[in-house]
């Protein structure tokens, strides 16, 4: 996959903490459900989305959180591009991620 972020190294990104992470995706997460509802072209966000997950697994600092990140990346992928054999909606994505949003906003 091709950088798409091209201001956002590892570096950058690792200083984020991984509710800043997370909520970062969440956003990337938000604008993909958007555009899908609104027939429009929704893929360059779903890949912004994978790229900052991506970024968010190879961080050091969240190996003891990687079972939910890579369940949670690949329940996405499954909802986006897959079968959605989880029978997921997006209001399930939307609670999961306003959590991170709201906690980032209050520095938690």
């Amino acid at each position: 996959m091709k950088l798409i972020h091209k201001d956002l190294t590892k570096t950058r990104w690792f200083k984020f903490s991984l509710i800043e992470q997370m909520a970062n995706i969440g956003s990337e997460i938000f604008r993909t459900i958007s555009g899908q509802n609104k027939k429009q072209d929704y893929m360059q966000a779903f890949e912004r989305s994978l790229e900052l997950f991506d970024l968010t697994i190879v961080d050091p600092k969240n190996k003891m959180r990687l079972k939910e990140i890579l369940r949670c990346r690949e329940l996405w992928c499954d909802y986006i591009v897959g079968d959605n054999q989880y029978h997921q909606n997006d209001a399930m994505w939307q609670n999961y991620f306003y959590a991170f949003n709201w906690a980032a906003r209050k520095n938690l």
